[in-house]
């Protein structure tokens, strides 16, 4: 992972430290400001309290991304926005199984930038009126002493059909998670074709975690 993507994925991790909300509270998706405190507080309570499991089995730490960030996650949406100006040259059976690689590889990056856990503080700016809108940037700034704040802000959208809101991007001082994605896989892409990325990711994905 490079390390302008490293640092995305890093201010990914801090965005629910200081969420402030109730873990136990059910996930609203249909207001995509709660949901995202929310999810957030959920993860990382859980981070906190299966610590020493996860020091001795790093690994736990998908099964929490798994469990309690993805089915908040795009990552369909995400996954075509990478193929991007391949699409068309892509078949339906080859993004069938793009798509679920895509996911396990956004699982193991995630986790394993989670092992950089370490109690930084995040404001979150006052929510906004969305209810004409299909896409919406839930803005955060991390605070951390001796350093400038850390504008962040998570891209969520809204499914037609449902009504319910789901991340998709996240801008980190100005660099796009998923832009960064799309420049790196898209040549790959177009050069060797879906296929041999997917089997690239999946070889990604079956990294384990490890505390560095």
């Amino acid at each position: 992972m490079n390390k302008t993507i490293k640092k995305l994925f890093f201010c990914l991790t801090l965005l629910g430290l200081t969420a402030g909300v109730n873990a136990a509270e059910e996930v609203n998706k249909k207001d995509p400001y709660v949901m995202i405190r929310t999810v957030a507080d959920i993860t990382f309570k859980r981070f906190a309290n299966e610590q020493s499991a996860i020091r001795t089995e790093p690994n736990l730490l998908k099964t929490i991304v798994r469990e309690e960030l993805m089915p908040y996650i795009n990552y369909q949406y995400a996954a075509y926005k990478v193929i991007g100006s391949n699409f068309k040259k892509t078949n339906k059976a080859e993004r069938a199984e793009f798509v679920p690689a895509f996911r396990e590889y956004l699982i193991t990056s995630y986790a394993q930038v989670f092992t950089l856990y370490n109690n930084q503080l995040v404001e979150f700016a006052p929510a906004r009126d969305f209810s004409d809108e299909r896409v919406v940037s839930v803005a955060t700034s991390v605070i951390e002493p001796g350093r400038e704040p850390i504008d962040i802000s998570f891209r969520v959208r809204k499914n037609k059909k449902t009504g319910e809101w789901k991340a998709y991007d996240m801008v980190a001082e100005g660099i796009s998670l998923l832009d960064s994605k799309q420049a790196e896989l898209s040549s790959l892409i177009r050069q060797k074709g879906l296929s041999h990325v997917t089997e690239m990711l999946r070889e990604k994905s079956q990294k384990s975690i490890s505390f560095k």
